[in-house]
């Protein structure tokens, strides 16, 4: 069986380490993951190119299985699919694709990996919530506060004017959402948990000011540890990192695509760690 991901760029992915580590320890010889280069205006193409898929005429046992999903990919490949999970639909993004009898089907194991993480670090449900960030990954952030009980957060962006499809994600999970600039930072972190979905370096200013927060979650990996999360840790607070959101989303992955439940978590977090440090 065949997997890949596919994102632009991605070069830097350590989805297909995760992955393949998954494949060894499954004793699962015949898999194979691989990675491509794929913009929104390549993806209709090469989703026709994979053939044959699992359960479609053709398949002799080298069918594809599916595909992971990184940006700009998550929301442009929906109209593609055969069949959406409801998840990914309130989220509005798929970071997979199950080929299941012949037929493309999207989910999201974002949210999953987020509330994974969070569970694994030891952070409690939070009673208030701040996202910092406006796009795919703050709207599976949404969805993981909600799972966690909590129905209203607040989000910071840049420029509120550009976060309609996160309010309109909110709306759709039922959870009530405030908008706000940046400019407002110091009156919205006075929170249980904030949820950094900015890209590396973009919280680096931040970081004395959220020094304060009890947990952070910075979907950060690399480089790590972020300004931010040193800043917290060292005020003594909780901090998970990117890292462990990757982890735990490509275990659903691989549980959605092997129909095996019993992954092998920690062989592919080792192989993960070892390639950043590698890195």
């Amino acid at each position: 069986m065949r997997a890949a991901v596919m994102g632009s760029p991605i070069g830097h992915s350590l989805s297909p380490h995760l992955h393949r580590a998954a494949y060894r320890a499954m004793g699962l010889d015949g898999w194979s993951y691989e990675a491509f280069e794929c913009d929104e205006a390549r993806l209709p193409g090469l989703l026709a190119e994979l053939t044959p898929v699992r359960g479609q005429a053709g398949d002799d046992g080298r069918a594809w299985a599916g595909l992971s999903l990184t940006m700009p990919l998550k929301r442009a490949v929906l109209p593609l699919l055969d069949t959406v999970s409801d998840l990914a639909v309130e989220v509005g993004g798929a970071n997979t694709v199950v080929f299941r009898d012949g037929r493309r089907h999207g989910d999201n194991t974002d949210v999953y990996g987020i509330e994974r993480a969070l569970a694994e670090a030891g952070v409690p449900a939070p009673r208030s919530a701040t996202v910092l960030g406006g796009g795919a990954t703050a709207a599976s952030a949404l969805a993981a506060l909600r799972g966690l009980g909590l129905y209203s957060a607040t989000l910071l962006v840049r420029d509120p004017a550009r976060a309609g499809e996160t309010a309109a994600v909110a709306e759709r999970l039922g959870v009530a959402l405030a908008v706000e600039t940046f400019a407002k930072l110091d009156a919205r972190i006075d929170v249980d948990l904030v949820i950094s979905t900015l890209p590396s370096g973009a919280a680096d200013a931040f970081a004395d000011r959220l020094a304060r927060v009890p947990a952070l979650f910075d979907v950060v990996y690399a480089p790590w540890p972020t300004a931010a999360a040193t800043a917290v840790r060292a005020a003594g607070g909780i901090v998970v990192g990117g890292f462990e959101m990757l982890l735990h989303q490509a275990v659903r992955q691989v549980q959605l695509m092997t129909g095996v439940t019993d992954v092998p978590v920690e062989a592919m977090r080792a192989a993960g760690e070892a390639e950043l440090l590698r890195r």
